[in-house]
């Protein structure tokens, strides 16, 4: 007798491997378009794993990796900001975020870019996770933390930062579901820990 459970005679393989499994990419040679203390922009010649070169592989190396911080208050309202963007002209929800300076630890930098936009001293700081946004054209990294604020609140960079707020798990999640909240470090930030949160 068959059942819809029962296994294939010849089941097929759960994965399958490439013969040059394990071999990387070979930098054959390298131009740079363009260089500045923020980015770089590389054309790299490359040879594949299965021997085909390609002659001008287009590369960003940004020279500083990126934080955000998940913050909540004593209620568990989760800190958001209001954020002029001049690429896309818009005004934007974001978590507080920004470049890591040279010789700044993961931490100590979430807790420097909380204090920067929105004037809020930060306990129980955390690392929640870490990812690379565009792996296949850039190096670009990009860590989150997590952590409380404290006391009240002092000035803040009113050039980038409109507004502060808290809101609550609930009108995030609407936030996102809305598609609210646009920015993808923000959301990759929020989903991250709202998945601990479900």
């Amino acid at each position: 007798m068959v059942t819809c459970c029962a296994l294939a005679a010849n089941p097929k393989p759960s994965k399958q491997v490439a013969e040059n499994s394990g071999s990387r990419w070979t930098r054959l040679g390298r131009d740079v378009i363009y260089q500045s203390p923020w980015v770089n922009l590389y054309a790299d010649k490359v040879k594949l794993p299965q021997g085909q070169i390609i002659e001008r592989f287009h590369l960003l190396d940004f020279e500083k990796e990126c934080v955000a911080a998940v913050v909540q208050n004593d209620s568990g309202e989760i800190l958001m900001v209001e954020v002029l963007r001049y690429v896309s002209d818009s005004v934007e929800w974001e978590v507080p975020a920004g470049m890591i300076d040279k010789g700044e630890e993961i931490l100590p930098a979430a807790q420097r870019e909380v204090r920067e936009e929105s004037g809020y001293e930060t306990t129980d700081v955390r690392h929640l996770c870490s990812f690379n946004p565009e792996n296949g054209m850039s190096n670009r990294t990009f860590h989150v933390a997590h952590c409380r604020a404290t006391g009240e609140p002092g000035d803040f960079d009113g050039n980038e930062i409109q507004a502060v707020y808290w809101k609550s798990i609930e009108e995030v999640r609407a936030m996102i579901r809305n598609q609210q909240i646009r920015d993808g470090f923000s959301l990759t930030a929020l989903l991250f820990f709202l998945m601990d949160e479900a």
